[in-house]
């Protein structure tokens, strides 16, 4: 039986070799400084560097304080978190990133945030990031479009700090496709912000490419929103008036001018309907792919390998 801790840290580890072991250190110090009881949850998702090894190593050598968890395969940086949650006995769970780029001395004002507000949800926020400025503009772009279609009360991070109880309700939605700020907005509007540091990468690169910015975004606005059915809705709408609109014209020009018909009208009236139905069609193509895996019941993720 797994001994109860005041706060679980969960890290999603994916190529962070060179940072895992600093990194531990870091969050000991801040825990034993604030004088609670603490563990560490690594999460290596499908990487393919030395961070399994370097985790083992350490488990080795703190076997209370930390939990090694290996994935199957890379399935992504919310979906590794999701199956950390699973393993946290802490009554705050904090997570963090494994690349040192927020400093975890933070963790403390996370902590003192919780103190003084006793809300259900704690954020970390940044007044600048240090990535790329591809990333940041991606990340914003994300950020700004679910805080607009989603109502988001601010702009969330992957640095916070969440009660158990909350935790425990989202762990009830496991399904292919996990977005773990999504999940919390569904239970809770009790959320505070810190304002937290946010420092250069060292060493390696994101995990984050375009192409997977591109599909997080994808993901997102098709399995928790019904933005693109909206919009399909009113596209279909404005084209249906706006056909219906031109057939009155043509045939009050036909009536009163002689104005022949012709070929031309004919066929951009079928080009423009025909693009409509199938920009439909592979919408509702999207929203069925989801629905199927879902019913299928394919898992978040896939445990290849934990220690205790």
């Amino acid at each position: 039986m797994p001994v109860k801790m005041d706060y679980s840290v969960v890290v999603p580890v994916f190529n962070g070799e060179h940072h895992i072991e600093e990194l531990f250190d870091r969050i000991k110090n801040v825990f034993e400084k604030l004088s609670v009881t603490f563990e560490v949850i690594f999460v290596e998702d499908g990487g393919t560097d030395q961070s399994w090894e370097i985790i083992s190593r350490l488990k080795e050598q703190h076997p209370d304080r930390i939990i090694a968890i290996r994935l199957s395969k890379n399935f992504g940086q919310h979906n590794a978190l999701f199956c950390g949650f699973g393993f946290a006995s802490g009554d705050f769970i904090i997570t963090i990133d494994d690349d040192l780029q927020i400093p975890p001395e933070e963790i403390e004002k996370l902590v003192d945030s919780y103190k003084q507000s006793e809300a259900d949800l704690v954020y970390g926020y940044f007044e600048k990031k240090r990535h790329s400025w591809f990333r940041n503009l991606a990340s914003r772009f994300i950020k700004k479009s679910s805080k607009q279609l989603m109502h988001a009360p601010g702009e969330g991070s992957s640095f916070k700090l969440i009660v158990r109880d909350l935790v425990q309700k989202i762990l009830s939605h496991p399904q292919e496709f996990v977005f773990i700020d999504e999940l919390l907005l569904w239970y809770t509007n009790d959320i505070s912000f810190v304002k937290v540091e946010h420092h250069k990468r060292s060493s390696g690169k994101s995990g984050y490419t375009g192409i997977k910015l591109f599909r997080l975004f994808t993901n997102l606005m098709v399995y928790y929103t019904v933005i693109p059915l909206k919009i399909m809705t009113w596209m279909g709408v404005f084209t249906s008036l706006a056909a219906f609109a031109f057939a009155i014209f043509r045939i009050y020009r036909k009536m009163y001018f002689k104005v022949p018909m012709g070929y031309t009208s004919i066929i951009v009236t079928i080009l423009i309907s025909t693009g409509l139905l199938l920009f439909s069609m592979g919408i509702l193509g999207e929203y069925l792919n989801r629905i199927y895996k879902v019913q299928n019941k394919k898992p978040p993720f896939s445990i290849k390998k934990i220690l205790r």
